[in-house]
């Protein structure tokens, strides 16, 4: 069994997360968000209904609040995931805060 390999990608539009992993199949790998917290994790598992799995990589990493949290996509294709994660529009980050009076 092959070790995975993770490697993050800066673009213009965002980022691109790629986890290599020739032997395991699409269905074994995971992502998960928790606020900006991105978890990226693979398992082995026997039979595809074994209750217990086996850990093969497991990467948490934290993200800039720069990015669209709400657009991100995962795809599996050939021995690879792909997670994109889109930089926010910089026209909707700014605006101007009214003060009120009293």
């Amino acid at each position: 069994m092959a070790q995975a390999v993770m490697r993050v990608d800066k673009g213009e539009k965002g980022l691109v997360i790629r986890v290599a992993a020739p032997s395991v199949r699409p269905e074994n790998f995971h992502v998960v968000l928790n606020n900006n917290s991105l978890t990226v994790y693979c398992e082995y598992r026997h039979q595809a209904d074994d209750k217990l799995a086996a850990p093969l990589f497991n990467q948490t990493i934290e993200l800039p609040l720069t990015l669209d949290l709400s657009r991100i996509e995962a795809v599996h294709a050939g021995n690879e995931l792909r997670v994109r994660i889109p930089y926010k529009d910089p026209t909707t980050q700014q605006r101007e805060i009214t003060i009120r009076q009293r």
